[in-house]
C-alpha cells in the first residue's frame, strides 16, 4: 500500500469522480483507477460503487477512509517535523475562528506568517467557537480563536484568554434608539432581535444577560454569520448585541452602549499535545513561544 494509492482514494471520496479526482492529483484517469483496483485486490474489498452517474463509497471504503486521512496526515507532519528540524516551517496550518473575532488581526497575522513562511498551506474555516474547539482537540483544525460568556472556558485543549470585552447595542440608523447614548437590557427586551443559533457559545452570553435579569426577548431571527447580524439590523427589521471591540467595522448602523451589557472573553486554542511546526510557529506571533507548555500550567496566563 502506497501513499499515492491512499490520496487517490481519499480524492476520489471527496470529489465522487475519478474524473475529477485524476485532475485534482494531476493524472490521467486510468493510472489513477488502476492503482484503485490495485488497492481493492490487496485489501480484498471494493472501496467504490461505480456507475454510470456517480461514484460512492463502500461500507468498505467508509471504513477505510478515516485511516487512509489520518495515514496521509502523519506522512505530511513526518515531512514538515524534518523539514522545522532543519530550520523551515513547512505543510499545512489549519486556523479556526468565529465571525466576530477582535482581540487579534487575523489577516494580518496571516500576512506576516505568510511573509516568514511561504512554503506552508492556510486554510481557514469561520464557525462557532464550541465546534472550533471540538475540531482543535480532535487534531483537524491547528489553532482557533474563539469568544465564549464569562461562565465558560474551553476544555480539552490548550488555551490563553486574549481579552475581555463587552457587548454593545445595534439598531437601524433611523431606529428610535439611535440617538441614545446608552440602553439597558429591560429596554431592549420589548425589542425584536437577531441573534446566533440557539445553543452556539455566541447566543449563551445574551441568553444568560437576560435571564438573569429575569427578562424575556423574542429572538425571531437566528443567523450564523455577523455581516448578516448587520444587514438585517440595517433594514430596520431587528436590533442586535454584538462585542464593542467589533462594532468599529460595522457599517450603515449605530452601536451603543449597554448599562448593564453581558461580558465575553476571547481565547486562542490549540491541540495540548501536539501542535505542528506550522501552529507553533503561527502561535508565536502572539507571543506564545512554548505551545508544547501542557495547558494547565498556562491557565494563569496573563491576558494580552
Amino acid at each position: 500500500m502506497e501513499l499515492q494509492q491512499l490520496r487517490y482514494v481519499v480524492a476520489v471520496a471527496e470529489t465522487n469522480s475519478f474524473t475529477r479526482a485524476a485532475e485534482r492529483c494531476h493524472v490521467v484517469q486510468s493510472a489513477l483507477s488502476h492503482q484503485i483496483a490495485r488497492m481493492e485486490r490487496e485489501l480484498g474489498a471494493r472501496l467504490f460503487e461505480r456507475t454510470s452517474r456517480r461514484v460512492r463509497l463502500t461500507p468498505a471504503g467508509a471504513a477505510f477512509l478515516p485511516a487512509a486521512r489520518q495515514c496521509l496526515d502523519a506522512a505530511e507532519r513526518a515531512a514538515a517535523e524534518v523539514a522545522a528540524a532543519v530550520g523551515e516551517v513547512r505543510g499545512r496550518l489549519a486556523v479556526g475562528l468565529i465571525p466576530t473575532v477582535s482581540a487579534v488581526d487575523v489577516p494580518a497575522m496571516l500576512r506576516e506568517f505568510r511573509r516568514r513562511h511561504p512554503h506552508v498551506r492556510i486554510g481557514l474555516r469561520v464557525g462557532a467557537s464550541e465546534d472550533l474547539a471540538e475540531q482543535v482537540e480532535q487534531g483537524t483544525i491547528d489553532v482557533a480563536f474563539l469568544g465564549l460568556p464569562t461562565t465558560a472556558r474551553p476544555r480539552g485543549v490548550a488555551v490563553q484568554e486574549l481579552a475581555r470585552d463587552r457587548l454593545v447595542a445595534v439598531v437601524a440608523p433611523d431606529h428610535p434608539l439611535a440617538g441614545e447614548s446608552a440602553v439597558d437590557l429591560r429596554r431592549l427586551s420589548s425589542e425584536v432581535f437577531v441573534d446566533l443559533p440557539a445553543g452556539t457559545a455566541g447566543r449563551a452570553q445574551s441568553d444568560q444577560a437576560f435571564a438573569a435579569a429575569g427578562l424575556d426577548r423574542d429572538v425571531a431571527f437566528e443567523v450564523t454569520t455577523a455581516d448578516y447580524i448587520t444587514r438585517l439590523v440595517g433594514q430596520d427589521l431587528c436590533v442586535a448585541m454584538l462585542p464593542a471591540a467589533f462594532a468599529p467595522q460595522l457599517s450603515g448602523v449605530v452601536t451603543l452602549a449597554i448599562d448593564d451589557a453581558p461580558a465575553r472573553v476571547e481565547y486562542v486554542v490549540w491541540n495540548r499535545f501536539s501542535p505542528t511546526p506550522a501552529a507553533t510557529a503561527f502561535l508565536s506571533l502572539i507571543d506564545i513561544p512554548h505551545p508544547h507548555q501542557p495547558a494547565d500550567d498556562r491557565a494563569g496566563d496573563a491576558a494580552h
